[in-house]
């Protein structure tokens, strides 16, 4: 039985518990603290291998753009300052909360958290779980480890992070492979068993195929979690098209068009689908406008969520990036211009994360 039900209505932040009314415009899939190390792509000559040991700056931004993944110094946010920086610039633009779902093993700092939110004065929601993908052995077959996850996730969002006190406010990132394995499988089937202990929502990391989020869908409902709060991220590299995006939406969960500031070419596997494997690109923020509009059209405003999924440092405004204020700043102009109205983009960027991360 749930320990604390004073939750119910309320956001949890790493600040402590307030009323969801008070979060304001928020990104609902960033990162500010992470160590992604463990994702280095080894270069492939001499030159390449002496830029990837060099620190982010002007000097070397060209090549990091389009090798984000070969760089020591891109793959780590570890500087607090910077990161309330990179805040203080949201809120500036108007931006109220962050949440932050850097999972366990990728550098999770609680206390780092409530420094950056203190100190940038916008309200940071961690997560709680583990992201699979790229750490063999976080996850091992069994009852044994599933009842261990969900004691972890649990004691998390209900107690606090190891003997931090500060607690999580959501599920999430839970990052899986395409086509599912026994560990991805238990990961989830975790977070649902958590979800229905505290009545936390779930945000997903899906795998590189448009069959993935359907298989999750599938998984999470069968283990008993509330798919109306369940956010499906990444939809923007994942379902290429309206109607699949339109199905995904119909069963419940959230999709979280996340990727914005990201344009075009991608190293990494997108098809358009598994039955031609045709090869798919990044959307433009310009398309990803066009395919919320599509969303809004189709009577599914209330199931769109948008963010940015920083985890670079190219990316922030401090090393030549757009930062977290760019939806702010730059998406919403573009909102408007798309012909999407300011009760449109409220229920996106507030209404939707307010219902999303406040308890049950």
């Amino acid at each position: 039985m749930r320990e604390d039900v004073k939750k119910s209505g309320k956001a949890q932040t790493v600040l402590g518990l307030i009323s969801s009314e008070e979060l304001g415009p928020t990104l609902t899939h960033e990162h500010l603290l992470l160590d992604m190390r463990c994702w280095f792509v080894e270069p492939k000559t001499a030159r390449e291998s002496a830029l990837a040991a060099e620190p982010v700056s002007l000097k070397n931004l060209g090549w990091v753009r389009y090798h984000y993944s070969s760089s020591l110094d891109n793959l780590q946010l570890l500087d607090e300052e910077v990161a309330a920086r990179e805040l203080q610039l949201f809120k500036e633009a108007g931006g109220g909360t962050l949440v932050e779902l850097t999972s366990i093993g990728l550098g999770r700092s609680p206390l780092g958290l409530a420094r950056i939110s203190r100190a940038s004065g916008v309200h940071v929601v961690m997560g709680t779980g583990y992201y699979v993908t790229g750490l063999p052995g976080m996850c091992t077959d069994g009852i044994w480890a599933e009842d261990r996850l969900v004691s972890e996730m649990v004691r998390d969002i209900e107690i606090g992070v190891e003997d931090s006190g500060i607690r999580a406010g959501i599920i999430g990132e839970v990052g899986v492979e395409w086509p599912l394995r026994e560990a991805d499988r238990t990961s989830l089937r975790a977070a649902a068993r958590a979800q229905q202990e505290t009545g936390a929502a779930i945000n997903v990391h899906p795998g590189r195929s448009p069959d993935s989020p359907f298989e999750i869908a599938d998984l999470l409902g069968a283990a008993g979690a509330d798919l109306h709060r369940v956010v499906m991220s990444h939809v923007d590299r994942t379902l290429f098209d309206h109607e699949s995006q339109i199905t995904l939406a119909q069963r419940g969960c959230y999709l979280s068009l996340d990727q914005f500031s990201i344009e075009g070419w991608s190293p990494f596997r997108m098809v358009k689908s598994e039955r031609t494997t045709e090869p798919a690109d990044i959307p433009t923020d310009a398309a990803r406008v066009d395919q919320i509009r599509a969303l809004v059209e189709a009577g599914l405003v209330d199931r769109i969520l948008v963010s940015h999924d920083h985890c670079h440092k190219h990316r922030l405004f401090s090393y030549g990036g757009p930062g977290y204020a760019h939806i702010l700043t730059n998406v919403i102009p573009l909102m408007r211009a798309r012909g999407l109205s300011e009760g449109d983009m409220s229920t996106i960027l507030v209404e939707n994360p307010r219902r999303l991360l406040q308890f049950t």
